[in-house]
């Protein structure tokens, strides 16, 4: 059984996908990206304001799950240059606690949805 989570906090899907799935008790929260809600706008100044938006959109679809980031147990970091690995893992880090850090992996890709620097999806369980 899967139950389709969905918030107003974080940006309506931009195709034939829901922002995440809850399966029995592992939440798949769908590659986020810069883009703030309330305008449905992606967030300009780089990489850093980004990357902070990205992660209030998995904070909100967390919450919407009645989770947060001390449930992630899997990460996925998409950045469209690997020289934006250091500023993305600082404001990541901001976070996520160290000691209950997520596995994790983080790639550089040829391109991303809407031209962005980074996109992350996640992987919780309650």
């Amino acid at each position: 059984m899967k139950t389709i989570i969905k918030t107003d906090r974080a940006p309506a899907p931009i195709g034939p996908y829901n922002q995440a799935v809850l399966a029995n008790d592992t939440l798949y929260i769908s590659g986020q990206i810069g883009i703030d809600p309330a305008t449905n706008e992606l967030i300009q100044g780089g990489v850093e304001e980004e990357t902070k938006q990205v992660m209030k959109n998995l904070e909100a679809i967390l919450k919407a799950a009645g989770m947060e980031f001390e449930n992630v147990v899997k990460s996925t970091i998409f950045l469209s240059n690997i020289e934006h690995y250091r500023a993305v893992n600082g404001i990541y880090g901001a976070y996520i606690a160290h000691a209950t850090a997520p596995a994790r992996e983080a790639v550089e890709v040829s391109n991303l949805p809407k031209m962005v620097n980074v996109e992350i999806s996640m992987i919780a369980v309650k």
